[in-house]
Formats: C-alpha cells, structure tokens, sequence
C-alpha cells in the first residue's frame, strides 16, 4: 500500500505553476520542480504522474484564478469597468502565484505560444480556458448593454487586446505604452454599447 503525500499539495501546485510561468514548460526540468516544491522523486511521481499532468493542473489552477478574481470583480464593480482593470491591472502586478510579476506575461497565452507545432493537445487546453476567459468577456460586455451580437464581436477584440498585452508583457514595455491603447479601446466600446 502506498504511503500518502507528506506535503502540502496545494502549496506545491502553486510553487509548480510559478516555475512553469516563469520558464516555460520546456526549460523546467524535474529536478528544478523537485527543488522548487521542495518534495522528493517518489513523491512527485505518486502524487502528479508526471510533468505534463502537473503542468496541466497548473494551468486550470491559474484559470481557476484568473475566473475567481474576475467574478469577486463583478460584484462590486460595472462590467465594463472590471474588464478595463482586468486589462490594465495585469499590467502593474501578476496575478496568481506568491512573487509573480507582470513581465511573466500569462501563463495560459505562454503556454499556446510555446507549445505551438510541440504538443498541440496542451495547445488545445490552454486554448479551451482562453475560450472560457473570452466567454466571460461577452457575458460582462451583454451586462453592460451590448447585444449578443455586440458582445461576441466585442469579446473577440477583447481576447486579441488580451494576448496582446500578455506577449508584449514579455518585453518589458513600460506601462505608459500599453495603457493608452487600452483607454482607447474601452472608450470606443463603451460609445458602441451606449
């Protein structure tokens, strides 16, 4: 019989997925997860398989949040308003995982632009949560009084504006290059929906 973990899972996940969002699936190694979450081989493998299966976990942990933060947004803040600060509150801090930065772009956008022509089934599910992320944007757009056909429209330039700042995020932009555009982009949709 197999003993059970004896660390903290969820704590482990989270100190994975900041190692995978800041490196990249491909140049984290096992021994550099093994070191990071602070567990042994054995464990590692008892506990998540392997690499691949917890890098999968970790990117629906940060999808998770990333849902999480937006819906507590919604209740306290107009729909429009909380999709503006989702677009340029990324840009100040990262979001997710204990010391995070912004220049990490977002771990789900990295992994499509990684993965690309590696392993497209890792594409297909960071792809599918970046589908959900867009399906919440039509839903915050038809809140604020789009039309349905307004919202996807507008949901889809959304998602483009979004993966946009992720990668340019990487570059390490000062915030004044991203933040007009962003303005911009929000004056002219709320004039859409007006």
């Amino acid at each position: 019989m197999a003993r059970p973990p004896e660390f903290d899972r969820s704590k482990a996940v989270n100190k994975a997925m900041a190692l995978f969002w800041r490196k990249g699936y491909q140049a984290t190694s096992l021994t550099d997860l093994l070191s990071a979450m602070d567990i042994g081989r054995s464990s590692f493998y008892a506990a998540f398989t392997d690499k691949r299966t917890l890098y999968i976990a970790c990117m629906d942990l940060f999808a998770a949040r990333v849902t999480e933060m937006l819906e507590r947004a919604c209740l306290e803040k107009a729909p429009i308003d909380v999709l503006q600060q989702f677009l340029e509150g990324n840009l100040a801090g990262g979001r997710g995982a204990p010391g995070a930065r912004a220049d990490w772009g977002c771990l789900l956008v990295n992994s499509v632009l990684e993965m690309a022509g590696v392993d497209e089934d890792l594409v297909a599910h960071a792809s599918s949560h970046l589908i959900s992320l867009q399906r919440f944007f039509q839903v915050c757009l038809e809140d604020a009084g789009a039309t349905p056909a307004q919202s996807e429209e507008l949901a889809a330039m959304l998602m483009l504006l979004n993966e946009g700042i992720r990668v340019s995020s990487r570059r390490r932009l000062p915030d004044a290059q991203h933040l007009p555009p962003i303005a911009s982009t929000f004056r002219l949709i709320r004039s859409a929906i007006a």
